[in-house]
């Protein structure tokens, strides 16, 4: 990734505080000027990547173009001479941050969506996820003569489909992606038709919508709204949908298996005014503040969120405890590429450019501070700090999520689980270490009640991905295992 569009300013990929989706992806057919919806799709999934962002359109006069640039949607997508070039009724996007291949030193190549020639035409691939088997399907397709354009895990998916001896576009990718492990939702295109698929597991979303005679394919319901598309329902996990001439196809290409979509998605990464599985993850994230307060009440004068991602947890546990909400950790909306040149001074000052603390309102006060997570905690401690310095009386942390133990191999940028605090510390050794009053996580059981599981988990068979709390990884990560990694049975 190039050093003008780091994470945050002042941080590196190797202390940033926060779990990151790596992308989110969107496409739409049957609709003039089909790029500028991509674009608008993409600007509202800005959330999932904010490295790059990539478009390829077709129309029968020009045939496949694209575009591809490093940045935000809004600085370059907007720009009429570039959608100019992307003319066509038919458009898919993407918007990047890295979890596979060349982290910290991206280059436009790595940049989705990828192309592929083929001797039936052309096919353009989005795709949302993670593969874990990549560097083996790389090695062996090297081997056999292929020549990888990009470091990105997603390419593997375009030489499988070119060594596949099947004839149509549409076999060749069901081919391919039988031969894949891990997580992928995919947003693809021929010269006729736009492509929808999601892995057996569905561990990552895809939705499918309407507006009039087109139709569009996004990671979430928010981006469908942004184009006044209509939601019409989810690609179900191991589907593939084809669109072409305006109907619909449904196939199934995939052994069917019991879904384990990823719970992260509700508890951070989908945009709060987004639809999951029939329901507003604000809702779920405002539940999940009423089962922490059930769980962990405590004594305090006032519920502060974590701007923005606390946010509506910490409004559920005000309204079950009845402790007031109030707004004490202000963030700075306008946040990006500094005016000054980054030096160790300010570089120090990380978390204070981006939130600042309500004095008036803290001073004497005993805080409840709810935060969507913990992950190394270097964040947590500044804030901590923060709130002390503007004289809080005391600091209770509510985490709205399980304590995070585990790295994600499916498609989410997570540390190596040494740099994780809860994959070495127990929760009491968490509250002394970020030096805070007290420190409760909800439970994994008070998780899955919040997303609509009166009975908790399931440990037999549970209803979610949830590994990067549990350990228990749905698909085996067999290059890490590769490398090393072990697993929770071998770890014990």
């Amino acid at each position: 990734m190039p050093a003008s569009f780091p994470l945050h300013p002042f941080a590196s990929r190797d202390d940033d505080d926060a779990l990151h989706e790596e992308c989110g992806v969107f496409g739409v057919t049957g609709m003039a000027e089909a790029a500028n919806f991509v674009a608008l799709g993409l600007h509202a999934l800005q959330h999932r990547g904010q490295e790059a962002g990539g478009i390829v359109s077709h129309d029968l006069a020009h045939g496949f173009n694209s575009a591809r640039r490093f940045g935000y949607v809004r600085d370059n997508f907007t720009k009429q001479s570039l959608m100019d070039t992307l003319p066509g009724s038919l458009a898919i996007g993407h918007v990047r941050y890295s979890t596979a291949g060349s982290k910290g030193h991206a280059q436009i190549r790595d940049v989705q969506p990828f192309f592929g020639e083929f001797s039936m035409g052309g096919a353009a691939i989005a795709h949302n996820g993670n593969i874990v088997n990549a560097e083996a399907l790389r090695r062996e397709l090297i081997a056999a003569g292929s020549i990888f354009q990009s470091s990105s895990d997603s390419e593997c998916i375009i030489h499988l489909m070119a060594r596949s001896l099947q004839r149509r576009v549409v076999e060749r990718m069901q081919d391919a992606l039988r031969r894949v492990d891990g997580a992928f939702s995919i947003v693809a295109m021929t010269r006729t038709k736009l492509i929808g698929v999601r892995d057996p597991l569905g561990v990552r979303p895809l939705v499918l919508g309407r507006l009039g005679d087109g139709w569009a394919l996004s990671s979430e319901t928010c981006a469908l709204d942004i184009i006044g598309a209509e939601f019409v329902r989810e690609i179900e996990p191991g589907e593939m949908v084809v669109i072409e001439d305006g109907e619909v196809l449904s196939h199934r290409p995939f052994a069917p298996q019991k879904p384990r979509f990823c719970i992260f998605e509700h508890v951070y990464f989908s945009r709060p005014d987004s639809i999951l599985g029939g329901r507003s993850v604000y809702e779920t994230r405002r539940q999940i503040g009423v089962e922490l307060a059930r769980e962990a009440p405590v004594e305090a004068d006032l519920v502060c969120p974590v701007p923005d991602s606390g946010t509506p947890a910490a409004i559920g546990y005000g309204q079950e405890s009845g402790i007031p909400y109030a707004m004490g950790i202000i963030r700075n909306q306008y946040m990006g590429r500094t005016f000054i040149e980054p030096t160790e001074q300010i570089r120090n000052m990380g978390v204070r450019l981006k939130l600042n603390v309500n004095r008036a309102l803290i001073r004497g006060k005993r805080i409840v501070l709810v935060d969507d997570s913990v992950v190394r905690g270097t964040t947590s401690i500044k804030i901590r700090e923060m709130l002390l310095d503007a004289g809080a009386a005391a600091v209770h942390f509510r985490i709205a999520s399980p304590p995070t133990a585990w790295p994600c191999f499916y498609g989410v940028d997570t540390p190596e689980r040494e740099k994780l605090l809860a994959a070495s510390m127990s929760e009491d050794e968490m509250c002394a270490h970020l030096g805070v009053d007290s420190l409760r996580f909800i439970s994994l059981d008070g998780l899955y009640r919040a997303v609509g599981e009166a009975t908790g988990r399931d440990n037999a068979s549970p209803q979610y991905c949830d590994a990067c709390f549990s350990g228990d990884y749905p698909v085996a990560p067999s290059d890490r295992i590769a490398q090393g990694f072990r697993l929770k049975e071998a770890a014990e």
